[in-house]
């Protein structure tokens, strides 16, 4: 009788811990869906075509910028960018300072700039490159001067007559005369207007200034604005070694322009939501046609293929 009672709660025991058992594996496997299911709603927030974006970019290559932005909303109507004009330096301390998830830049960052941005926003630097445009030098339409030398632009802008007309300090025209000049900014003498069509439309009014402002400024072909820009003022092409250059296709293509820059962006988003979209689109095909269409030069080029029959 003892035996049978004793294996009794023995079987008992047991059936309990077999119990115990499976209601520790059915929460084991109830967590695990939990967890599954969260990456699963995690990641179906990631989407490039719909969302809000905000773009910083320099006055000088708003317009390229806009286009850009248009030609993506076209495409997707559920995404909304925001493209908000900030001279280069602030906008590059914004992203910094997660103040700001996309930038458009144009200076080389030093290797300390590089190594903040890639502390800050945890992700590698890859500038995304999408267009070749140039910092022009411009004088009224009636001005007897033709061309400039890289000479008369170093000593220029060390003079304190203060010849050269910039839309003011920490801009993107600002900080690329200062690199091809190997100075920093804060030791180049200049005069400030602010804003690019102001320097255009102000000249006239100072006959012995040179006005510098971005190509994009009115490179927009068969833009009604851009060729009224265009007519009040001449570009100057720069002697370089003996050799003028404009700012024509082939000379932009080649970088033989000694102002030749080029556009890129910079993003602190790690996934591919809508700023990593956008910014794909920019550097497709379709986006390249976008920027060739606002004047400048493509940085990637597709072959053109026609069929003949």
């Amino acid at each position: 009788m003892v035996f049978s009672e004793y294996t009794g709660r023995l079987q008992k025991l047991k059936i309990q811990e077999m119990k115990n058992s499976i209601k520790v594996l059915i929460l084991f496997i109830f967590s695990i869906v939990i967890v599954s299911c969260k990456k699963e709603d995690k990641s179906s927030d990631v989407d490039y075509k719909k969302g809000d974006l905000t773009i910083l970019t320099d006055e000088s290559f708003e317009g390229v910028v806009d286009a850009l932005a248009d030609g993506y909303m076209i495409n997707y109507p559920d995404a909304h960018i925001k493209v908000v004009t900030k001279k280069e330096d602030l906008g590059f301390i914004d992203l910094l300072n997660d103040k700001a998830t996309t930038v458009v830049m144009s200076k080389e960052l030093s290797q300390e700039e590089i190594k903040t941005y890639e502390e800050r926003a945890d992700i590698k630097f890859l500038p995304a490159k999408f267009a070749a445009d140039a910092v022009i030098f411009i004088v009224p339409k009636d001005s007897p001067k033709e061309s400039i030398s890289m000479e008369e632009i170093s000593q220029g802008m060390q003079s304190e007559d203060k010849q050269f007309v910039f839309n003011g300090a920490n801009s993107s025209n600002l900080n690329f005369v200062a690199q091809k000049l190997k100075k920093q900014p804060k030791d180049l003498k200049f005069s400030v207007i602010p804003g690019n069509k102001n320097i255009i439309e102000e000249l006239n009014k100072y006959p012995d200034k040179i006005g510098v402002i971005g190509l994009n400024t009115f490179s927009r072909p068969y833009d009604k604005e851009s060729e009224q820009l265009r007519n009040m003022v001449k570009i100057l092409p720069v002697e370089s070694k003996g050799v003028l250059y404009n700012t024509d296709y082939d000379n932009l293509r080649n970088m033989e322009y000694p102002f030749t820059r080029v556009l890129y962006f910079l993003t602190r988003e790690g996934n591919f939501n809508i700023a990593n979209g956008f910014i794909r689109y920019s550097c497709t095909q379709l986006g390249q046609m976008i920027v060739q269409k606002e004047g400048l030069q493509p940085y990637n080029l597709y072959k053109r293929e026609v069929q003949m029959r």
